[in-house]
Order: structure tokens, then sequence, then C-alpha cells
């Protein structure tokens, strides 16, 4: 923070003595080639300079001491106009004072309005300085509240992000291991092969707590650990279909999203049918996206299309505003014969990891 501050002054300083010395060295430039020019000239043009770079440090000190440079713009017009009207004719007080003073200018040739001239001409450019200070400092807090408000909004959607993934853990956990207890005596290798599908998703819960983006192949492998197990409990209530194209197996997305919407069409749609059904994914390229197919039996009613109640439905429009924003899509409706479609649309390329606040 320091070093920081040391800077900027040091660049504060820098502009002060290359702004003030540029329009010394300039106007002693046109007064050197004048026919009546005194060496005299250069040290009134000097001692306007050093005079300038005085009153515009002294103006910075109140602009600080009174925070000026926070004011909005309808309350700083009258005091920065005030201010360097002042300064102006203390500058010109000074600068006649010597000239008179020394015959750098012949006093009969002078009057009130010249006086009232010079003194304008100094507000003007004491004016200028404070536009370009002012600017600087306006681009500065406009940088810096745009950076807090990203970085704001980056906190939230972290903490948004992290407590969607608090709720991803699957709640068919103790129905699963009702089932596997079951088949413990009848089908001891059937039971020990639904405790390695059962660790393998568990396993993959605990991994999302670390992974921001996995491979849809993982999370199809998942899913089918997950259906396998249901279909203990469910047994031919429940069949399902995977249907990947190759070109979609190494694609990024985010952990568990496909999976909360199959476990929705399970609880919605699979255990309220007295004939099960089912499930089929299907996943494609279409230009520049992935597109994600979700059929199960069932039926919602309008007001879940409406207002997306279910946690499946709700946590997956959550996540997908929050990390792709407007350019993924979420459709779910009812198909003829007592069928549910749900579709994803994600666009195509990296998936930002969390630490990069998606």
């Amino acid at each position: 923070m320091k070093q920081n501050k040391l800077n900027r002054n040091t660049v504060y300083w820098i502009c002060q003595i290359s702004g003030w010395g540029s329009y010394v060295l300039l106007n002693s430039i046109f007064v050197a080639g004048q026919k009546d020019f005194k060496p005299v000239y250069i040290l009134s043009l000097t001692l306007t300079g050093l005079i300038g770079i005085f009153l515009t440090h002294l103006f910075r000190i109140v602009i600080h001491k009174n925070k000026w440079n926070k004011l909005p713009i309808h309350k700083l017009i009258h005091r920065v106009a005030i201010a360097n009207l002042i300064k102006g004719i203390i500058l010109v007080i000074i600068v006649l004072s010597f000239n008179l003073t020394f015959d750098v200018i012949d006093k009969e040739k002078y009057n009130f309005f010249n006086y009232i001239f010079f003194s304008l001409n100094a507000t003007i450019l004491f004016l200028m300085w404070s536009v370009v200070y002012f600017s600087i400092h306006f681009f500065e807090n406009y940088k810096k509240a745009e950076i807090e408000s990203l970085i704001f909004e980056s906190a939230v959607k972290d903490f948004e992000l992290k407590s969607l993934k608090s709720q991803l853990n699957p709640h068919f956990i103790f129905n699963a291991m009702n089932s596997i207890r079951a088949l413990i005596e009848e089908n001891p290798e059937k039971a020990k092969e639904a405790i390695t599908k059962l660790s393998n998703l568990m396993r993959y819960t605990l991994k999302i707590e670390r992974t921001e983006a996995v491979p849809l192949s993982e999370e199809i492998d998942t899913i089918k650990d997950y259906l396998d197990l249901e279909k203990i409990r469910f047994e031919e209530r429940l069949d399902y279909e995977i249907i990947l194209d190759k070109k979609t197996e190494r694609i990024d997305i985010p952990p568990m999203m496909i999976q909360t919407l199959v476990e929705n069409g399970i609880k919605h749609g699979i255990s309220k049918i007295t004939t099960g059904g089912k499930i089929k994914i299907q996943t494609k390229l279409n230009d520049h996206f992935m597109i994600i197919d979700i059929f199960n039996p069932g039926t919602i009613d309008d007001e879940m299309l409406k207002n997306a109640k279910g946690f499946g439905v709700s946590n997956t429009k959550q996540r997908l505003n929050l990390i792709y924003g407007e350019e993924a899509s979420f459709k779910i409706n009812n198909l003829e014969e007592n069928l549910v479609h749900t579709q994803l649309k994600i666009p195509l390329g990296e998936l930002k990891n969390e630490n990069n606040n998606y």
C-alpha cells in the first residue's frame, strides 16, 4: 500500500513539473521571438510556473482534505470554479507585482481591464488543470467501483454455487442401502456389485467439492451407477437407455447437473407410476452448443412449468444462469403419451472454474 502511494505521488510530481515546465518552455520560446524581448521575461514566466505548481498543489491538499474528489459533479462545479478564480487572481497579483517591480511590463499600457483579462486567463489555465486532475480521479474511481462490483458479484456467485453444490448429495442413499441389505443373502455377488456402484457414486459426490467441471462421459458413468442402484429398488419398473454422440463425451459440464434431473425424473415420474417406465438420455452437437435431452414417464403440471418448482428443475436453472448466463437454455415440457421432455442447451468451450469465479 505504501509503495503504491509512493508511486502515485511520484507520478503526480512528474506530471506537475513536466506540465508547468512545458507551459514555461513554450511561452519562453514564444516571447524569445519578440522584438522587445528581455531576459527578465523568462524570470517572469518561471515565477508563473512555480506559483502555478504551488497553488495547484495547495488546491490538491484542499481537495483531499475536504474529499472533493468523492463529491457528485453538481456539488463540485461551483467549488472548483470559485477555487480556480481565487487562484487566478492570486497568480495575477503576484506575477504582475513582480513585472511592475522589475519593469517587465509598461505600467502606463495596462489598466483595470487588462488585469481582469489576465485573471480570467489564469483562471482558465487552472480550470484546465482541474479538468485533467478530476478526470483522472473519476476514471480511477470508476474502474475501482467496477472492480469492486465484479468482486462482489463474483462473491455472490461463488456463495450461490457453493450453496447449490451443498444440496447435491443424493438422498436415495438410505433406500439404496436397504436394497443392498436385502440382496446380501439372496444374491451376494449382486450385492457386492451394488456396493461398488454406491461407493463410486459417493466418491463422485465427494469429488465435486474439489472440481467445477467434469467430462460428460464421467457424469454419465455416475448416472449409470445411480440408475443401476435404483433398478434394485424398482426392479422391472425401471429401465433406461443412454445414447451419446461420441463427440460430446469429452465436453466438460457442471458436475451432477444431469444427475439431479434424472433423479427428478424418477422421483416425480417412475415412482408415481405403477407400471414404471424408461429413462432415456441422449446427447448431440448443434453448431456451437451441446444439446442434452432427457425423457422420463410422467407429467408436470402448469404450476411447475411456470414457476420451475422441484429441486432438479430450479437447481439446474440457477446453475446454468450463474455459470453460462443467457448463453445456455433449459426447457421442460410434457409430450404426448405421458412423457416428460427435459432439454439442456450448453455452449461449447472451456468451463471456467470456481477460482476464476465462473
